[in-house]
């Protein structure tokens, strides 16, 4: 079992940065593919970033290209999204995801095993 915990998020204005953790538990931590989305109100829960066990392959959706940094450090068992130039559409419940092997597609939200409970980052303007 894995369980994953979310912290850093927060209230900030508008072209702010946050950087959001998550801890998971779990001694093969290394081997998961993990990935972070969101849920706004009233939205489905869409696809952020993702990157894989080993670090060297990281994806994102378009819309926080250049704004948002995935990273993660195995050491300790630790997943970052790192969000510059926040934007008020980016307010949304950040959910961290951990993808088993065997691995799906990162973007795809059914491809993960487990879920942490989400924080909530709210952009004001």
């Amino acid at each position: 079992q894995v369980q994953l915990v979310e912290s850093g998020g927060g209230l900030v204005q508008a072209g702010g940065s946050l950087r959001l953790s998550c801890a998971a538990s779990g001694r093969t931590f290394s081997s998961y593919a993990m990935g972070w989305f969101r849920q706004a109100p009233g939205k489905e829960r869409e696809f952020v970033a993702a990157i894989r066990w080993s670090g060297g392959s990281t994806y994102s959706t378009d819309s926080v290209k250049g704004r948002f940094t995935i990273s993660r450090d195995n050491a300790k068992n630790t997943v970052y999204l790192q969000m510059n130039s926040l934007a008020l559409e980016d307010t949304a419940v950040y959910y961290c995801a951990a993808d088993t092997p065997p691995y799906g597609s990162v973007r795809v939200l059914e491809s993960y095993d487990y879920w942490g409970q989400g924080t909530q980052v709210t952009v004001s303007s």
